[in-house]
């Protein structure tokens, strides 16, 4: 069994920011594995599929970003997934607009919800989704850069982001992170 959770923020006012990418995708990923089957359980919006014979849950924390890990740890811990079959999504500024890159585990950077995650299940041995949405203009603060929508030629640089991480996503279920780390982040230049 897999466990994929997108984060986000929940609410209509929220849903086409750059803080709801990992939501995108999590709607993405169950319109791909046809999951149409949300249900509220854990704090979280939750649907199942199947891929390749293995049950896939879908989630999408409904606690707000910053408590993410009030959803994410009773769900691992309901199911006892062991904490590399535990993908999480989410919006990452370091990375820019549109870029992506997934890692086997790592500290929060910063990012609050991954930083609740970490502090709920006491390990951050779980592989991530992450999506780049960029730094935020001058003068503009961190809060109102990722609680802002994306203006119309980059929602749909993000829209074709998140349409290209469901392969990526179904690698991870397959093969493992290391497999689709290998043919999916992008590759560094050699110096010349």
């Amino acid at each position: 069994m897999k466990i994929f959770v997108g984060l986000g923020n929940p609410g209509a006012e929220y849903a086409k920011t750059k803080h709801n990418v990992g939501f995108m995708l999590a709607d993405k990923l169950a319109e791909k594995l046809a999951a149409d089957n949300w249900r509220e359980k854990f704090n979280a919006l939750v649907t199942e599929s199947f891929f390749n014979g293995e049950k896939i849950l879908i989630v999408k924390p409904q606690t707000f970003m910053n408590l993410s890990g009030e959803a994410v740890a009773p769900i691992a811990n309901f199911y006892k997934i062991c904490s590399e079959d535990l993908i999480v999504a989410h919006d990452d500024m370091d990375l820019p607009l549109g870029k992506i890159r997934l890692r086997p585990k790592g500290s929060g950077g910063g990012h609050h919800g991954i930083e609740s995650i970490i502090q709920h299940l006491g390990e951050q041995n779980f592989p991530r989704v992450r999506i780049g949405v960029g730094r935020p203009p001058q003068n503009w603060t961190v809060n109102h850069h990722v609680l802002s929508p994306f203006n119309q030629d980059d929602a749909e640089i993000i829209s074709k982001t998140v349409a290209e991480l469901v392969p990526a996503v179904l690698c991870i279920f397959s093969e493992g992170i290391n497999n689709a780390m290998n043919k999916f982040n992008p590759k560094r230049k050699n110096p010349a």
